[in-house]
Order: C-alpha cells, then sequence, then structure tokens
C-alpha cells in the first residue's frame, strides 16, 4: 500500500513516501480500514516533532514515552471497513466509519492505560489501517470524507474538557484559540450544552467564530482581557497557554474553572499562587476523551 512512514523524530523531511509498504492484516477483534479521508491536526506535529517529552533534551511521543519506528501518523480516520479479524460478525465489511484514534487498555475506557493511534500504533497516513472494532464507529451522513476526519481528535479533546469542567446550561465560557480545531469544537458543544461562550481569536476570524455559536467575540490581544469580555466567566477552556495564561485566570471569577488540553503557544506559564487560592479556583487537566464521550 501506500503509505507515509516516520523514520524518526524531526520536520517533515522525517516522513518517507512509500508505494510498497506491507498491508497490514486485522487481528482479532480488529477491523481493516480502507481510509478515505484523514485529518492533519497539531498533535499530528507535536508527536512527529517528539515534544511531549517532559525533559528538555529528549523526545516522544503522546504518552510520554519514546516512539516505536518506523511508524505511520495520522490520529483522525474516516474509511470503509474492507476486512474483519476473528471475532467481529463480517456484516460489518462495507461500514462506513468514522474512528475513535484513542485505543483504551484492558481495563475498558479509561484514560490511564491507552493508546493513540499515530503515536503508540499506526494511523491512517496510508491506504489501510488495523484498529479495534470497537473504535470504528458506523456513521450515516452527507458529511464528506474530508469533513469527517476533522471531528475525531478535536471534538473527543473538547467534550471532554468541558465535562471534566463540569459546564452547564447559564454558565459564560472563556475558549481561547477559538478558531481551531479543538477551540472551534469547544465553541460548538458549550453552545449546545446552553453555555454562553466568548471566543478569543486572531484577526479575521470573528465572524467564523460567531458562526459557531459564540455569543461574544474578542481579540487575542486584548491589553484588558476582563473588561474586553465583559466581566468574569464560570469556565475558561484554554488551549493557548503561553504568556497570555494570567490574563486568563484572572478573568474566572471566585470558585471558577480552569482546564486545558493544550499550549500551542507555550507549556510553560507565569502563576501566581495567590490568584488561585484567594479565589478559590480549580486547575484541570485534560487529554482526549472516554468511550462514551
Amino acid at each position: 500500500m501506500r503509505a507515509f512512514v516516520l523514520t524518526g523524530h524531526g520536520g517533515p523531511e522525517a516522513q518517507e513516501w512509500r508505494t510498497d509498504w506491507p498491508d497490514p492484516v486485522a487481528g482479532p477483534g480488529e477491523v481493516l480500514v480502507r481510509v478515505g479521508a484523514c485529518g492533519l491536526n497539531n498533535t499530528d506535529i507535536w508527536t512527529r516533532e517528539g515534544r511531549y517529552a517532559a525533559e528538555p533534551d529528549a523526545a516522544a511521543g503522546w504518552r510520554g514515552a519514546p516512539l516505536a519506528f518506523p511508524r505511520i501518523q495520522g490520529a483522525d480516520i474516516c474509511g470503509r471497513i474492507v476486512a474483519v479479524g476473528a471475532g467481529v460478525r463480517a456484516e460489518r465489511i462495507g461500514e462506513r466509519v468514522l474512528v475513535n484514534p484513542v485505543v483504551y487498555g484492558p481495563e475498558g475506557d479509561g484514560l490511564d492505560d491507552y493508546d493513540f493511534l499515530g503515536s503508540e500504533r499506526d494511523g491512517g497516513f496510508a491506504d489501510l489501517v488495523t484498529i479495534p472494532a470497537v473504535n470504528a464507529v458506523a456513521i450515516d451522513t452527507s458529511l464528506a470524507d474530508a469533513e469527517l476526519a476533522t471531528f475525531p481528535t478535536a471534538y473527543l479533546t473538547a467534550e471532554h474538557m468541558l465535562a471534566r469542567a463540569r459546564v452547564g446550561a447559564g454558565e459564560r465560557v472563556l475558549v481561547t484559540g477559538a478558531s481551531g480545531g479543538v477551540g472551534s469544537a469547544l465553541v460548538q458543544l458549550a453552545a449546545l450544552r446552553g453555555a454562553t461562550v466568548i471566543a478569543m481569536v486572531g484577526p479575521g476570524k470573528a465572524a467564523a467564530a460567531r458562526d459557531l455559536g459564540a455569543a461574544c467575540v474578542v481579540p487575542r490581544e486584548s491589553a484588558d482581557l476582563a473588561a474586553a469580555i465583559g466581566g468574569p466567566v464560570d469556565v475558561a477552556a484554554d488551549v493557548v497557554g503561553g504568556a497570555g495564561f494570567p490574563a486568563v485566570l484572572a478573568a474566572l471569577r471566585p470558585g471558577g474553572r480552569y482546564v486545558t488540553a493544550g499550549a500551542i503557544a507555550g507549556p510553560h506559564v507565569a502563576l501566581d499562587l495567590r490568584t488561585l487560592y484567594l479565589k478559590r479556583l480549580d486547575l484541570i487537566g485534560s487529554t482526549l476523551g472516554t468511550r462514551e464521550e
């Protein structure tokens, strides 16, 4: 089959285009999916660059451990089942499926033991991919494959963030990076929960954020964020981090919740512990999501 094969950590040059890569074979409890489309998102880039390592000079995949190479990346897969392994109903062949990229451990759907497609096991930057049958969710929609392939990582991550932050109807939610994949998912899913969404975006992206359901849009360069958003918020859903972190935390009401699943502007931030304890804030880390979500 054809595949982009990652030969080691690095830049795009670490990806090797192959037309002779061995076809994978579905094992017990697995299905073989012919890929119709596979999304490219920030986590694919960070994994390729090895940026999930805890140590500054180390390189690691999604779970913080060194990757086994060669590896086929690509977490966000849409396609059709073309073969099944032992224990999987043959009737599933031909199903159009959207793939959950989180391969949970034997204990169920928890996030203490899992692999991630394109990191700990091969993903969808290829003609074919094998996945556990439970990860291939049958879908009936008029959306094109390329549209569907924008959903899995971003929307699962966003839904888990909102669940961990206990977002409910009537609450004010500030979403940073609201024009990105997870950010735009947060805007839509928070609005569906009945929250009032305040979206922070870059220049030229305000209209798109409103179309997704944001009630208010503020520029990310706001000198006075608290004033720009018109009062404190109940929840801050942050995927940006970096130098803007203190202002986001300051925008929370006393007893508010801060949840993060990313740091596209940088993972190292300045935290005044007095803000944390005097305002009785909850700081919540979140990653990916459960099978139910």
